[in-house]
């Protein structure tokens, strides 16, 4: 693993017991990459995630204002809340990986209640094992996606 990677997702970071936190589509998907032989199966997996994103970002519907900033593709986020008060996260990006890493975290977040969001730990992807594969800058820019989302789900609480 990268350091840098070590460093950026350390805070990330959970023992093995604890995947019980996790919702059962949530597990499901950790569980599928766990399973994963190599990178190249992660990266395969990842790009099916990222197109059948739950909640994808139309092109039109990007802006400046659900730009993420300090992700090196362009990736946009948007959220509100459903007719119950779920947090709803849609995603739209220029690249699969960030495509699919919004979409993975689209899943473990759509439906909650914002004050869950606002404390959500996206330590899955270390569960998952994408953060050895990811580029410093593809986790930075994750990162900086969580932040905005969790930012969004602060504003709507």
């Amino acid at each position: 693993m990268n350091c840098q990677n070590c460093e950026i997702l350390s805070c990330f970071r959970i023992g093995m017991g604890d995947s019980d936190k996790w919702s059962d589509e949530v597990a499901t998907i950790i569980d599928r990459f766990q399973s994963c032989f190599d990178t190249m199966e992660r990266y395969e997996l990842l790009f099916e995630y990222a197109n059948e994103h739950p909640s994808a970002l139309s092109v039109d519907e990007w802006d400046d204002e659900n730009m993420v900033h300090g992700c090196q593709s362009r990736a946009h986020v948007e959220c509100s809340l459903d007719s119950e008060g779920g947090f709803i996260a849609k995603g739209g990006a220029d690249a699969q990986i960030v495509q699919g890493l919004m979409a993975i975290t689209a899943i473990a977040v759509n439906g909650l209640p914002p004050s869950d969001v606002v404390n959500h730990d996206p330590s899955y992807v270390e569960e998952m094992g994408l953060s050895q594969i990811l580029t410093p800058s593809r986790a930075n820019g994750f990162m900086n996606m969580v932040k905005k989302v969790k930012e969004e789900a602060s504003s709507l609480m």
